[in-house]
């Protein structure tokens, strides 16, 4: 089913029978697999979906991973891509990258990408561009039988060469695109030209997914350009600061607690290890049902954080996650009520001024 309202994309994506179990889908980086428990260990378990018990999620396999996982574009060379990780730099070969990807057996993976930074010589862009594509050939010629693959468009902060690797990945045989390279130093300006250079060429039944955007305003942008699918790592940064989402969803009223000083709220969160919160026996939104509101405080959580205790990030995390959700559901809602437009104008105008205000107190 689709819903188109101008540019505007809201879909029930069903790529194949049984590849996508429900629509809870998840992000898997691959690389995990060499620091801990062997690719062929997994793969004895039956795949990545039998070892983590989420057998009703559809599981995505994206080499990179804005925690612990981030592309290193000055190492990176013709015979692979190259990862800063916890455990060193590591040169992923396609053939390598392939063997894990059949080990894990995930629902969709991403083909290995030359990922580069927004500041690189018009060079090194049409490099990245050049062994991306070519990678993409080697991965799905060595892809596996399940799972489906999504070809890597990449190009950094050059229009041409964006628009240069999504007419080459669209000629190829994949289900999807995966677009990379974003959230590597380009502006917000720069990026509704480089995200339609891609966009604009992609055909309309082939699902979008994108790394790199996670703020509320960058998922909104995303969604214009025409974006189905966020990797974002969001809300684990979010989560391991102290900040809990506050943002109304309905986006009209703000929560009467969302004060300009002492709480490092920017009218999207609040930082629950703020003294003012050490008293608050209120829920951190009054009208979520997430488990953490529904049976815990702002104070519970503010001691819990101050204290060091793990169990504060768990019960943020819930709530982040749930508020998260909610916000794309009202994305959706708003584009199949044609209003998806006024409801970005409305949530950027307000960030908009709260920023100012803030700026005028300091």
């Amino acid at each position: 089913m689709e819903h188109e309202q101008g540019q505007f994309r809201c879909k029930d994506w069903c790529i194949s029978a049984g590849q996508l179990p429900s629509n809870r889908n998840t992000c898997s980086p691959p690389f995990y697999t060499m620091e801990g428990i062997s690719s062929k260990t997994i793969s004895s378990i039956g795949g990545i979906h039998k070892m983590i018990g989420l057998h009703d999620f559809g599981l995505a396999a994206v080499a990179r991973d804005s925690i612990q996982c981030l592309p290193e574009s000055s190492a990176t060379n013709k015979l692979g891509a190259s990862f800063e990780t916890p455990c060193g730099r590591l040169l992923i070969k396609p053939a390598e990258y392939m063997g894990i990807i059949s080990s894990l057996r995930p629902n969709l993976w991403a083909t290995l990408a030359d990922e580069v930074p927004a500041w690189v010589s018009k060079k090194r862009n049409k490099n990245s561009v050049d062994r991306t594509v070519k990678w993409l050939d080697e991965c799905v010629a060595l892809s596996p039988a399940s799972g489906v693959a999504f070809g890597a468009i990449v190009g950094g902060s050059d229009v041409e060469e964006r628009r240069r690797c999504a007419q080459e990945v669209v000629k190829r045989n994949v289900s999807g695109y995966w677009i990379g390279g974003f959230g590597f130093g380009e502006s917000t300006d720069e990026r509704p030209a480089l995200l339609s250079a891609v966009t604009d060429i992609l055909p309309k039944d082939g699902p979008r997914l994108i790394s790199g955007l996670g703020l509320p305003e960058e998922v909104l942008q995303g969604v214009a350009a025409g974006i189905d699918l966020f990797d974002s790592s969001y809300i684990y940064h979010l989560t391991i600061g102290g900040f809990a989402l506050t943002f109304p969803l309905d986006n009209k009223t703000y929560a009467s607690d969302l004060k300009l000083t002492g709480m490092g709220s920017d009218q999207t969160k609040i930082n629950l290890k703020a003294t003012v919160y050490r008293k608050d026996a209120t829920p951190i939104v009054e009208s979520c049902s997430c488990y953490t509101c529904q049976n815990h405080t702002k104070a519970y959580i503010n001691h819990l954080l101050n204290v060091h205790e793990m169990l504060a990030q768990i019960l943020l995390e819930i709530h982040n996650t749930h508020h998260y959700l909610g916000f794309f559901r009202s994305i959706r809602e708003a584009i199949k009520e044609g209003r998806f437009e006024q409801f970005r104008e409305m949530f950027v105008e307000k960030r908009r001024i709260h920023l100012a205000e803030v700026a005028v107190c300091a």
